[in-house]
């Protein structure tokens, strides 16, 4: 609730000198003469505790009043949003050496995991997933139906396509699939544990080309430091071999550079997950909101208590209270 003319509020002020002035005027009015108990004069008349009522009414007509000049509305708000999502392709490297554990239980799969639940925390943008090894291919253009493409990453494995690392292609795959969107924000995560080995387009004519189309890249160069091992199938059947975390970081951090994104080093689960936490909040959907508000009065109330104790007021003094002032 709030008042339009809140200025008459002060005229509650006036309650203290009239409570004052009539307690100046009731002492002044006592009888000289003092007993212990007036009850064998008077009785236990049930009309003497009503002595004071009708002055408490007036005083409650005087607050009401106050009120009611002041204009008490009240108000309805509501909201209208308009939301303006951002466009998202993820670029997974599936290639061998993401079977690597040093992530739990893989790197693959906890990339995975970990991409699955920001797609779902960002129900406003058109995400897409580009998947890469020797080749590239698209496993989900971009769309807003999250569950579908929570789905897609499920099914990710590796061994769908022929084995390599061509980080140039996939990064180039994903901005031939959002250069023509419409939507002004434009982001690729780019997720790899390797060296551009295969393809034949090079990591940074990728990302001077997502430059050209404005679009920006998040790299994340998954592993940890040193070796770890992997179950990595063969024509022989499942064999362990050993992976080394080095990786060509250099490349990486310049593509993130020459398109205005940030480079990142994951190197296990839950610096993974901080790392999309923090892309998170660099890239908030934008939204605008526009507030509209309806006031009505609301002082008829206040002015018909205020009514009803001046009533209640003459009632009481001229009726039940008649004899007693005789």
């Amino acid at each position: 609730m709030s008042f339009a003319n809140p200025g008459y509020l002060f005229l509650l002020l006036l309650l203290v000198p009239m409570a004052a002035w009539y307690i100046y005027r009731l002492r002044q009015h006592e009888a000289s003469l003092q007993v212990s108990s007036t009850r064998a004069m008077t009785g236990d008349s049930w009309r003497t505790y009503l002595l004071h009522v009708p002055f408490a009414l007036r005083l409650i007509a005087v607050a009401l009043i106050s009120v009611a000049l002041a204009r008490p509305q009240l108000t309805n708000r509501w909201q209208k949003e308009s939301t303006e999502g951002i466009d998202i392709m993820m670029a997974l490297d599936i290639s061998g050496t993401m079977l690597a554990e040093d992530l739990h239980p893989t790197r693959l799969e906890a990339a995975k995991q970990v991409a699955s639940q920001f797609v779902m925390e960002r129900p406003n943008d058109q995400i897409g997933l580009v998947v890469f090894a020797g080749e590239s291919f698209t496993q989900c253009p971009l769309t807003t139906d999250h569950a579908v493409l929570v789905n897609l990453f499920k099914a990710v494995h590796y061994g769908m396509i022929e084995d390599g690392t061509a980080i140039g292609l996939g990064l180039a795959n994903a901005v031939n699939r959002m250069k023509d969107s419409p939507t002004k924000s434009k982001v690729i995560i780019l997720l790899t544990d390797g060296s551009n080995n295969r393809g034949d387009i090079d990591p940074l004519t990728a990302a001077r080309i997502a430059q050209t189309f404005g679009i920006r890249i998040y790299a994340i160069g998954v592993g940890s430091y040193g070796q770890s091992m992997a179950t990595m199938q063969t024509p022989y059947g499942p064999r362990r071999v050993t992976v080394n975390g080095e990786f060509d970081e250099t490349t990486l951090k310049q593509v993130a550079q020459t398109t205005g994104g940030e480079y990142f080093r994951a190197t296990d689960n839950n610096s993974l997950k901080l790392i999309y936490e923090q892309i998170d909040k660099l890239e908030k959907t934008k939204m605008r909101v526009r507030e509209y508000s309806k006031r009505s009065e609301n002082f008829y109330p206040w002015l018909v208590g205020a009514l009803l104790c001046l009533v209640l007021d003459i009632l009481i003094r001229h009726f039940v209270l008649r004899t007693i002032s005789q």
